[in-house]
């Protein structure tokens, strides 16, 4: 991290670079809205949030789905691939994030750093993800209670609703707990479950039987997806499996959504996103691969992504554990997986409550979503949430499920147009910077490596995943109306959510000479409360290095 100039304050307005477009443009009130939040995240929440949030039915139901349409080495490859654009996603919003460190993520940042009408867009559509992502996840824990008992679902779903509402209503510092505790959880499932992977495939496993690579010569390293034969049937299915792991890491990119409630953002945030990759390859690449190990892609247990309803008993863990005679693994993944949902769930209202106060800030939504109560959360925010977790009830029904399903499968590619434009917003920061002579190593908090090169590399892969999300429906004899629509309908929406606000407001696209970076870089430099030095750790303490 830099060296401040001073650490005295300054009134704003006699910061040397910053013009009167930068006051007119808030970077001055906009840093006032922390004083009003409570700053109840520390480093190991912030750690263990960017760590395992996203960790959920996305790695132990879908990687099942993965094996089954595009193979062993088909998964990994889409895994891998996706994991280090996601990487690369992160870090940009590490980047502009430890510069703003202001609730609302790239809401804030398109704001600032593009087109006020991007920010509105981009606002909305995240907002439509996690509105129908919370009922999801409700619907989702639901259903898996099933393993051990059968009553009717809308029981569970009114549990774990008011569970998911009450949470986030409370100080920020009690979700930063209950996320640590289960993230801890999911952590410790994944480490217990490839080492099981590892001994099942040496021949530790009850029946002594050992696999090595077998799965991956018979029935082979890739699938023949869509009954098409040959290279191209391989390439299809491989392809697959990077939509996949889009679900998988699907909200990776909102670590900086609540940062207005961090301790020391300057510090915590590029700490949480410096080792993001190494992170990834742990626990989404390496379980990938060993499931490839344990489980045959054409198993019929294995979940094709025909099942309305995933259960455990399709998770390819539990699958291999049987395979070899293990029987008490199926309950422990159940109940991890559970709390999975209910973690994601909160994560969900989470982010999505500070977008939505984020928005509302910059004049894109209703102000009174800026309202915050005695514990410092935008309670109007997350009262909306709980609106919307009414839809879950949609999936007790066979027609109403259906519709479902529907607004479910928009919801993962919302995720692609978020990360598109992501990217957009990062390499045009990137080169205001350049624009306006700033030098990111000296004097920005953090810099991220390999730019602009991952972020141009990450974006045309995003486009294309964008472009060819329905591919399937195309080819003959596979036509789906559903898997069309909910493949392509986020295109338009974004683009008349984008050019209808342009039109409205008549915003322009903000000249790289007149991005208030300068601005934020000096506010940066001159504030008043510098964040203290980081305490060297001692003793245990240095053990933990999971959030240090």
């Amino acid at each position: 991290m830099p060296r401040r100039r001073s650490e005295s304050s300054l009134p704003f307005e006699e910061l040397g670079h910053i013009t009167s477009d930068d006051v007119n443009g808030g970077i001055s009130n906009a840093f006032g809205e922390v004083q009003q939040f409570h700053q109840g995240l520390h480093q190991r929440h912030v750690q263990m949030i960017a760590l395992a949030g996203t960790i959920g039915t996305g790695l132990f139901l879908s990687s099942g789905q993965a094996i089954a349409t595009s193979g062993p080495l088909g998964a990994l490859i889409g895994y891998t691939v996706t994991g280090i654009a996601a990487a690369s996603v992160v870090s940009a919003v590490g980047e502009m994030g430890s510069l703003v460190p202001l609730s609302g993520g790239v809401v804030r940042y398109a704001d600032y750093f593009f087109d006020p009408a991007l920010s509105f867009a981009d606002g909305w559509n995240q907002i439509y993800s996690y509105l129908v992502s919370v009922p999801a996840e409700i619907v989702a824990a639901a259903v898996l209670v099933e393993f051990w008992i059968t009553v009717s679902n809308a029981i569970w779903i009114t549990v774990f609703g008011l569970l998911m509402l009450i949470t986030p209503l409370l100080f920020i510092r009690i979700y930063g707990e209950i996320e640590f505790f289960f993230s801890m959880m999911k952590i410790a499932l994944i480490i217990g479950l490839n080492i099981m992977a590892i001994v099942i495939t040496c021949g530790g496993g009850p029946n002594g039987e050992s696999i090595g690579f077998r799965y991956w010569r018979n029935p082979g390293p890739f699938v023949q997806y869509l009954g098409i034969h040959g290279s191209g049937g391989q390439f299809l299915g491989c392809w697959s499996s990077f939509y996949n792991a889009v679900y998988a890491y699907s909200g990776i990119q909102n670590v900086t959504a609540a940062a207005s409630e961090l301790r020391a953002p300057r510090r915590s945030i590029p700490k949480a996103t410096k080792r993001i990759f190494i992170r990834i390859f742990a626990f989404y690449v390496l379980s990938i691969f060993t499931v490839g190990l344990i489980v045959p892609s054409n198993d019929p247990k294995l979940l094709q992504g025909n099942s309305t309803h995933p259960t455990a008993s399709q998770s390819p863990f539990v699958i291999a554990a049987e395979r070899a005679g293990i029987t008490v693994v199926p309950s422990i993944i159940n109940a991890v997986i559970i709390s999975s949902a209910w973690s994601a769930g909160n994560a969900d209202i989470l982010f999505g409550s500070r977008i939505l106060y984020g928005i509302s800030v910059l004049g894109h939504g209703p102000k009174v979503f800026q309202l915050l109560n005695r514990f410092g959360v935008p309670y109007v925010s997350v009262i909306l949430f709980g609106v919307f977790m009414t839809l879950g009830y949609m999936s007790l029904g066979e027609s109403s499920s259906a519709v479902f399903r529907w607004l479910q499968n928009v919801v993962a590619v919302s995720t692609l147009v978020d990360w598109g434009i992501i990217c957009i917003v990062y390499l045009r920061f990137y080169y205001g910077c350049k624009k306006q002579g700033i030098n990111r190593h000296t004097e920005l908090p953090w810099a991220a490596p390999f730019q602009p090169y991952s972020t141009w590399a990450s974006l045309i892969l995003f486009a294309l995943l964008l472009l060819t999300g329905g591919y399937s429906a195309f080819i003959p004899g596979h036509w789906s109306t559903e898997t069309f629509i909910s493949s392509y309908i986020n295109i338009p929406i974004i683009l008349v959510l984008y050019f209808g606000y342009k039109i409205w407001k008549k915003t322009t696209i903000r000249p790289l000479e007149a991005i208030p970076i300068s601005g934020f870089v000096q506010f940066y430099l001159c504030q008043e409360y510098p964040e203290p030095e980081a305490k060297p750790k001692k003793g245990l303490k240095k053990l933990k290095i999971l959030w240090a």
